[in-house]
């Protein structure tokens, strides 16, 4: 086996801090804003009973049942952004509602790669790529102890509440004409701004790479 570079992360006292305090901050973050806000948003504190989830789902029942019918959505932004409370079946926009155990595998393995991706994709100056992993890695992790520990997950975010597609089009997955039906939480904001780092920091060192000379060049 080859062994990582000297400038390799997995090497790097720094690369691990950053790393460890992301995923720190970041599952800290998720876990405490879906507590509060199952405890703030509606008349009284909503209690999730993973036996009660396990039960609808096994029923092919909607977890909306679950969310006492006096939890109304609290706007924080008219138009904007409101608050409301979702159980989330299954995945990013309720994707493959029912397939629970798929999503937590598929999360572990989403984690080993993005663990295998520091230490063979980076430096140890890399920091942004080590915010980029940490984000990934606290979303994966928020998530999945929503998955094992409530059988669902707790979803509250919900942008452009109301806002609806000019024309009468409708989305492709929801075949609504709302712009974005979707709640999400914490956990799927640090993925997507995970991603969004990763790619980027992808892009600088394809073009890194481009700019320097080849082998060859005299």
């Amino acid at each position: 086996m080859t062994p990582p570079r000297r400038d390799s992360a997995i090497r790097s006292r720094r690369a691990w801090s950053v790393l460890i305090i992301v995923v720190f901050l970041g599952l800290s973050s998720d876990l405490f804003s879906k507590w509060i806000a199952f405890r703030e948003i509606g008349p009284q504190p909503v209690a999730v009973d993973r036996d009660a989830v396990l039960a609808a789902q096994a029923k092919g029942e909607s977890l909306s049942r679950l969310i006492p019918p006096d939890v109304k959505p609290v706007p924080i932004v008219p138009n904007l952004l409101d608050f409301t409370l979702v159980l989330n079946p299954g995945a990013v926009f309720g994707i493959g509602a029912g397939k629970r155990w798929f999503f937590v595998a598929f999360t572990v393995a989403a984690l080993l790669l993005a663990v295998w991706m520091f230490g063979a994709w980076t430096r140890s100056r890399d920091a942004w790529a080590h915010v980029g992993i940490g984000l990934l890695v606290s979303g994966g992790l928020g998530n999945l102890y929503d998955r094992l520990a409530y059988g669902c997950v707790r979803d509250f975010i919900h942008p452009l509440p109301g806002v609806l597609l000019p024309f009468g089009w409708t989305m492709p997955l929801s075949g609504g004409r709302e712009v974005w039906p979707y709640v999400s939480n914490v956990a799927d904001l640090w993925l997507l701004i995970g991603i969004a780092m990763l790619m980027w920091f992808l892009w600088r060192q394809g073009k890194s790479n481009k700019s320097q000379p080849g082998p060859n060049a005299s």
